[in-house]
């Protein structure tokens, strides 16, 4: 009886072992079908006004990618995570995604300071970032893949597009951190070999709701345009001040550099109608591409919402990440890096085609200025001829390389 027992035991427990391994069998065959990345956003605090649609767009490039069959017949699952606006935080979750979640990537950021938080981590742990905003430059990383502008891609061409109107008395207003102040950095150098004046630069903090002694020192400077880097709820505050002093486009133009649909949306079309804003995308480009990211963006996540060229930035990460790794033929980074190093790496876009340069790992894209008009959109006014390859440390310019520019941390 007890040699029975004994026998029973031992076969109920090598039964129980595998079980296990059959369920351990199951589950790497269930993990071995799908890929995980990371999605590192403010969804919180006063960058989430700006963030939101960013992360939307990444989602509907996953959902889509899916739908045709993934990437090396793996579906893609992401773990996504709050940067909740601050630089900081913003470093506690990448180390997150990357060491504990094990994502093979990670698509995330807007502000330049929450970039530089967790470019040393990326850079730390080998993993690889695709970040979507247009920025300063004056950086480039093996384990960063720059989406948006360049500064020959936005700042520099839109100050071009002034100086070729007739403005010559800029007023600089920005968000105190690294993208304004390098911004105007460069913009001061450029003015300055233009022959115009920089008549004022002023900074307010990022949760700044107040911005009567700035409109003041406008008002006292008399520009004939305002350049803004002001980031994120400030845009809100700044621009509704302005407009309950009766002040518009007419009185004060401005040309913005992180204004797009999404905050023409917030802020309001009759307060930003006829203001100028630089970017490579608008809702309103002319590509069947973009007819068809608008009408499933619309589609997922509502007919009222909009796009926007950092949400159509990180649209493209999404795919161009994918054609890396097919083209790799591994989700590796290592592999990943050699395949973008080819310049091979390109995805026709909603803005037109992008393409990897595969030096800097920024993008060659097209340049578009813009007007917000009454119904909330952005016209395109000026239009390169075709992409323009990426720059980020002015070394093309003349005046640029003379200045010395050099990156702010």
């Amino acid at each position: 009886m007890n040699i029975t027992r004994k026998f029973l035991s031992a076969l109920a427990a090598g039964a129980l072992v595998l079980g296990a391994f059959g369920l351990m069998g199951c589950e790497d065959s269930k993990e071995s079908a799908t890929v995980k990345v990371g999605l590192l956003h403010s969804l919180t605090g006063p960058m989430a006004i700006s963030e939101k649609s960013v992360r939307d767009a990444e989602v509907l490039a996953i959902e889509q990618i899916n739908k045709a069959g993934g990437v090396l017949g793996k579906q893609i699952v992401f773990v996504e995570e709050d940067g909740a606006s601050e630089p900081s935080t913003f470093a506690t979750k990448a180390e997150k995604l990357i060491d504990i979640e094990k994502v093979v990537t990670v698509f995330g950021c807007w502000t330049s300071s929450s970039r530089k938080a967790v470019k040393p981590i990326f850079e730390e742990y080998k993993s690889l970032l695709w970040y979507p905003v247009q920025y300063e430059g004056m950086e480039m990383s093996p384990n960063i893949v720059y989406t948006g502008a360049a500064p020959n891609q936005q700042i520099v061409p839109a100050i071009e597009y002034l100086i070729s109107k007739g403005y010559k008395k800029l007023f600089l207003l920005g968000s105190d951190y690294v993208f304004p102040r390098t911004a105007n950095m460069i913009i001061n150098a450029q003015a300055k070999a233009a022959g115009i004046a920089v008549v004022g630069e002023e900074y307010a903090d990022m949760d700044q709701t107040d911005f009567a002694a700035i409109i003041a020192k406008i008002e006292a400077a008399k520009p004939d345009v305002i350049v803004n880097t002001l980031n994120g709820t400030g845009n809100v505050s700044f621009f509704k001040q302005m407009s309950e002093k009766n002040y518009s486009s007419k009185e004060y133009m401005t040309m913005s550099f992180s204004i797009a649909e999404e905050e023409v949306a917030t802020i309001g079309p009759a307060i930003l109608k006829g203001h100028m804003v630089s970017w490579n995308y608008y809702q309103t480009t002319s590509t069947p591409e973009n007819e068809a990211f608008v009408a499933a963006y619309k589609a997922k996540f509502g007919e009222k919402r909009v796009t926007s060229d950092p949400a159509e930035a990180a649209y493209d990460a999404v795919y161009l990440w994918a054609e890396a790794v097919k083209v790799a033929k591994s989700f590796e980074v290592e592999a990943i890096l050699t395949a973008l190093k080819s310049g091979a790496i390109s995805f026709k876009a909603p803005e037109g085609v992008v393409t990897v340069d595969g030096k800097s790992q920024h993008l060659s894209k097209p340049v578009r200025v813009g007007v917000v008009t009454d119904d909330g959109l952005i016209k395109e006014v000026f239009a390169t001829a075709g992409p323009v390859v990426p720059d980020p440390y002015l070394t093309t310019y003349d005046w640029a390389v003379k200045a010395g520019l050099q990156p702010l941390n």
